[in-house]
C-alpha cells in the first residue's frame, strides 16, 4: 500500500489563506506523501475550473505526485434544485473536470438522506433510485477510464451494511467503494467490523481517526459533534484516536487490497502537525498490518 493525503486535510490552512491547493500538492510531497487527492477544485488565481485542473496536473506531474483520486458531493434523492435527473448532469460535468485533472477514479456522494421533519422513508426504500443515477454516471464515467465510487459517508448513507446494497444494486464492475475506517463511528459502527464487509469492493480508503466519548457523558464541548446514535466524536490525529487503524489495515490487506491509503485530517490540531505526525503512524501500521 502507498500514502496519499486528501486535500481536505489542509482545510484550516487553506480557510486561513495560508495554503492554496496548489501549495497543497508541494507541501504533500515535503512531508513523505506519495499521492495526492482533490477535494472539489477551488481556483486562487481566478483561473476557470477546467483550467486549475489543469495547473494542478501538470504541478503534480513536475514534482512526481500522483492524483489518486477527486472527490465531490453529490445528492441523488434530493437532486439538484428537487430534480435527480439535473443532479446527474452536474455530476458527469465534474467527471469532465476529473479527465481533464488526470484523476482516474472518482468519489461522488449517494445523497445526505432526508431533512428530519420533511417526511421520511427508509434507504431501502429508495436505493434503487440512488443505484440508477450512480449506474448512469459510472457508464458514463468508464468510456473515459475513470472508475467511480460512494464513500460510507453522510449518515443516511454511511453504515456498512447501506453502501454494501447500494453497491450491489448498481450491478457494475466500474463502480466500487470508497473505505472511510473512521467514517463509520459516525453511524456508531465498529469500524474492523464495518472494514470487514467492505474491503472486497474496495477501490480507494481514507484513513481517519476518531477521539470517542459515550454519549452518556457530559457534552465534551467544542471540537466534538455527535454521531447518528448521539455518542461525541472529535477528529484525531491518525493514531492518537479510537479507530482501530491498523486492524482495518490488515484487514484489508487480507482481501488483496494493494492501492492507496490516503489520510484525511480533521482534527483540532495544526494541520502540519497532525499530518508528520500521522504519516509516521500510517506507514508503521501499513508495515506491521
Amino acid at each position: 500500500m502507498k500514502v496519499a493525503v486528501s486535500t481536505y486535510s489542509f482545510a484550516r490552512m487553506m480557510q486561513n489563506n495560508q495554503i492554496t491547493q496548489f501549495g497543497c500538492i508541494a507541501k504533500a510531497k515535503e512531508l513523505g506523501f506519495e499521492g495526492i487527492e482533490f477535494v472539489d477544485i477551488l481556483p486562487h488565481d481566478g483561473s476557470t475550473v477546467e483550467e486549475y485542473a489543469r495547473k494542478l496536473k501538470e504541478e503534480c506531474q513536475r514534482l512526481d505526485m500522483t492524483i489518486t483520486n477527486y472527490t465531490f458531493g453529490a445528492d441523488f434523492l434530493m437532486g439538484s434544485d428537487g430534480d435527480t435527473k439535473k443532479e446527474i448532469e452536474r455530476v458527469k460535468k465534474q467527471i469532465d473536470i476529473a479527465e481533464i485533472l488526470g484523476a482516474t477514479s472518482v468519489r461522488h456522494d449517494a445523497t445526505r438522506g432526508y431533512s428530519y421533519g420533511t417526511g421520511f422513508k427508509s434507504f431501502d426504500s429508495v436505493v434503487f433510485q440512488i443505484a440508477d443515477a450512480c449506474r448512469e454516471v459510472t457508464v458514463y464515467a468508464k468510456a473515459k477510464g475513470i472508475k467511480t465510487m460512494v464513500e460510507n459517508h453522510g449518515f443516511f448513507s454511511q453504515d456498512s451494511e447501506r453502501v454494501e446494497k447500494l453497491i450491489n444494486a448498481v450491478n457494475n464492475e466500474n463502480f466500487g467503494w470508497l473505505c472511510d475506517m473512521g467514517n463509520f463511528m459516525c453511524a456508531d459502527e465498529n469500524p474492523a467490523k464495518a472494514i470487514g464487509r467492505a474491503a472486497p469492493y474496495a477501490f480507494y480508503v481514507h484513513a481517519k481517526d476518531f477521539h470517542q466519548k459515550n454519549g452518556m457523558q457530559p457534552n465534551p464541548g467544542e471540537g466534538f459533534f455527535r454521531s447518528r446514535g448521539g455518542n461525541y466524536l472529535r477528529g484525531a490525529i491518525i493514531g492518537h484516536g479510537d479507530v482501530p487503524i491498523q486492524q482495518c489495515l490488515s484487514i484489508l490487506k487480507s482481501t488483496g487490497y494493494d492501492g492507496f491509503v490516503a489520510i484525511e485530517f480533521e482534527g483540532l490540531e495544526d494541520n502540519i502537525l497532525g499530518l508528520s505526525i500521522g504519516i509516521k503512524n500510517l506507514k508503521r501500521f501499513i508495515e506491521n498490518a
